[in-house]
């Protein structure tokens, strides 16, 4: 499964249920996960429903792995990955230690995302 088309399952998998749809969504921005192999085979289940591809993350995997040093990620990778999984599946963060040091493309996709999880949902071409 390429890039597109694993972005496609995620989005699929996470439509309706917007802090899931905005968590997703900002590590998918962000560009770098879904390009790392160590990342797309240990922490995404891919199948099909209905025909429909779908692929759905382990947040509580992806975190734990993190946390201990078994997935190597920068300090702005690992900002991303925290902030994603506590929108997607609600794992705490600290967001005095997180969002500090974010550059400016990735606060704007943070925003975006916190939008998006209110259900203030709008076109921004940042967010994609």
């Amino acid at each position: 499964m390429d890039t597109d088309d694993l972005t496609a399952a995620l989005r699929a998998c996470a439509a309706g249920l917007l802090p899931l749809e905005a968590g997703t969504q900002l590590l998918i921005s962000n560009g770098t996960f879904l390009r790392r192999g160590d990342f797309t085979t240990r922490f995404i289940t891919r199948c099909t429903s209905g025909g429909t591809p779908m692929a759905a993350i382990d947040w509580d995997a992806a975190i734990t792995a993190l946390n201990s040093g078994d997935l190597p990620c920068s300090g702005g990778e690992r900002r991303i990955l925290l902030l994603s999984a506590s929108l997607a599946d609600g794992i705490p963060v600290d967001l005095r230690d997180t969002v500090t040091g974010l550059d400016d493309r990735n606060t704007v996709l943070l925003l975006t995302a916190i939008r998006h999880a209110t259900g203030k949902r709008r076109e921004d071409s940042r967010y994609r």
